[in-house]
């Protein structure tokens, strides 16, 4: 749950102030939580509310851009490639990066990706289709393909 609230919010720091607003939330649903079994979905569903919340507070806030390298160095073969996807994904609108994050980190269908965020499915759709477009269009046509194939 916390890597996705940092999928979300795109550094640690902001990820743990969401996780610890989202526990705290679910410290205080405890009593009427009365089916423990789903749990981890409504736990994922306030991440999500709880990021959608601080975005739209803070609109005014822009991101800053510093010489420091990234916190996380990924050592896996083609890590380039995921910090080139990663930036792309924190570029893009809060919603439209909770629909991606939620359907293709999570893996979780469309309707459960509605519910989560409390809006239709035809929403979810729109903004997963806007958002794969937008990202895209920032990765190029190229992207992804295979070095041999290029």
């Amino acid at each position: 749950m916390r890597f996705t609230a940092y999928l979300l919010c795109g550094n640690w720091h902001e990820a743990e102030d969401v996780m610890q607003s989202a526990f705290m939330k679910l410290y205080q649903a405890g009593p009427k939580l009365a089916d423990r079994s789903g749990i981890e979905a409504y736990l994922r569903q306030v991440v999500v509310r709880t990021f959608l919340a601080e975005r739209r507070r803070l609109r005014w806030r822009r991101e800053e851009l510093t010489d420091a390298p990234p916190e996380e160095v990924f050592d896996t073969p083609g890590a380039e490639d995921g910090l080139v996807v990663w930036e792309a994904l924190s570029t893009l609108p809060a919603r439209q990066r909770a629909v991606l994050v939620l359907r293709y980190w999570n893996d979780m269908s469309v309707e459960d990706v509605a519910a989560a965020l409390g809006c239709s499915t035809g929403t979810v759709k729109s903004q997963s289709s806007k958002g794969l477009l937008t990202l895209r269009g920032k990765l190029g046509p190229g992207f992804g393909r295979s070095r041999l194939e290029a």
